[in-house]
């Protein structure tokens, strides 16, 4: 008789650096390390080790944690991060893939007023991708609003499922903030569903970004799905810890999104036993 086993998919679990901060780039690494995590994507941004490639292989071999995403600079902080011209900051960001050993590189779509790199961006995203072995993977983004006021602050759309491309990120505290449906979304993804980044929210007006659990979405659910699909992309841990009152505290928040992220990610399989 068949008897229930746990069956673990390839996915691999990495954390953000930008779920440290304010600490540093550094102390994401050795967290990363301490925790047990597979792996860390780095978020360039306006910490000057998160731009250093040179710095960031010296921590992942020192921690013997690899890199296994960047976050290209997309953030209205970081406009000057990597030059002004989002497309070189593309570059680079794929350039510090390529040289890092990571997989994915994360991107934005384009805000409205960059309106240039929004008319070319879905087709200069696919040729960016068919010039190397990373994956561009597009992430879905959110309406931002004020009382009841709504701007549409992305194009060519903040619903990057609209557009065609090769890759996508889902990014669920993105998904919560936009007030929509999170497995609607990853259904509309399919097969190009790349990367994953893990959070909670509410359904505020403000990006949230809570642990795994603490908010209304269907964190465990996802997972579970992404189990039973055979999903070999990354699940990536991007959580807001700015209101943890000690490092203590932040450290228990990581090493409890990275507890439930395996916990669901391991799916109850019926295999056959001779």
């Amino acid at each position: 008789m068949a008897e229930p086993v746990v069956r673990i998919p390839d996915a691999k679990v990495a954390l953000s650096t930008a779920s440290v901060y304010p600490e540093s780039t550094a102390t994401a690494f050795e967290t990363a390390a301490r925790l047990g995590y597979d792996g860390v994507e780095v978020m360039v941004w306006t910490d000057p080790v998160s731009q250093d490639i040179d710095a960031l292989r010296r921590l992942s071999d020192y921690h013997r944690i690899p890199i296994l995403a960047v976050h290209a600079p997309c953030l209205l902080i970081t406009q000057r991060v990597w030059s002004t011209d989002p497309w070189v900051k593309l570059q680079r960001a794929r350039s510090a893939a390529e040289r890092l050993g990571a997989s994915t590189v994360v991107v934005h779509p384009p805000f409205r007023w960059q309106r240039q790199y929004a008319r070319d961006f879905v087709d200069g995203v696919w040729k960016m991708a068919d010039e190397t072995d990373v994956r561009f993977a597009v992430e879905n983004m959110y309406p931002w609003r004020y009382r009841d006021r709504e701007m549409l602050a992305y194009a060519p759309d903040w619903d990057v499922t609209k557009d065609d491309y090769r890759h996508f990120t889902i990014d669920l505290s993105h998904v919560a903030t936009a007030r929509t449906d999170a497995l609607d979304m990853l259904d509309r993804m399919g097969g190009r569903l790349g990367h994953v980044h893990l959070a909670d929210g509410a359904g505020s007006n403000k990006d949230e970004h809570l642990v795994p659990g603490r908010g209304t979405q269907p964190c465990a659910e996802v997972l579970e799905r992404l189990a039973r699909y055979g999903f070999d992309g990354h699940v990536v841990i991007e959580v807001n810890t700015r209101r943890a009152m000690s490092s203590a505290e932040r450290e228990a928040d990581l090493a409890e999104a990275l507890a439930f992220t395996r916990l669901h990610l391991a799916s109850s399989a019926k295999v056959s036993r001779g």
